[in-house]
């Protein structure tokens, strides 16, 4: 399941995307609109900025504002700073493996099976997917 960082994160980028004039947006406009208490919307900003999707800028007229064009922001990317593995178990991540104690073969796993195509088809649709894609939905 997604978390509440992950979906916020996801909304406010989106909300900063969607400003036509590019000017920094102040936390308190993206927490007001989107309805994200305004701490935890800081937090989640502060993250977005160390990994490289936001830049910030203090005194007036400040705010967060995108570093890259949305086209070129991938949900895959933005999915793994905020939530982590994209798969739903260590031994079928691509970026973050790790062999299951309680398994003796990957190869004859029914659930490694079943969790790589579930890694691939999320991958696909969130690869197929960039901030400009989302934000352009109304």
């Amino acid at each position: 399941m997604l978390s509440k960082k992950t979906k916020y994160g996801i909304k406010a980028l989106a909300f900063i995307a969607k400003k036509a004039d590019k000017k920094p947006v102040q936390t308190s406009e993206i927490s007001k609109s989107e309805n994200i208490s305004q701490k935890f919307l800081e937090s989640i900003l502060l993250e977005l900025r160390k990994s490289g999707f936001l830049g910030s800028k203090k005194g007036k007229g400040g705010g967060y504002y995108l570093i890259k064009e949305p086209r070129d922001i991938q949900m895959t990317a933005v999915i793994r700073v905020l939530e982590g593995p994209i798969a739903m178990v260590p031994c079928v991540s691509l970026n973050y493996y790790e062999k299951c104690d309680d398994c003796p073969s990957e190869e004859t796993c029914s659930v490694h099976s079943l969790m790589i195509q579930v890694r691939d088809s999320t991958l696909k649709v969130l690869g197929d997917n960039t901030l400009a894609d989302i934000s352009a939905r109304k």
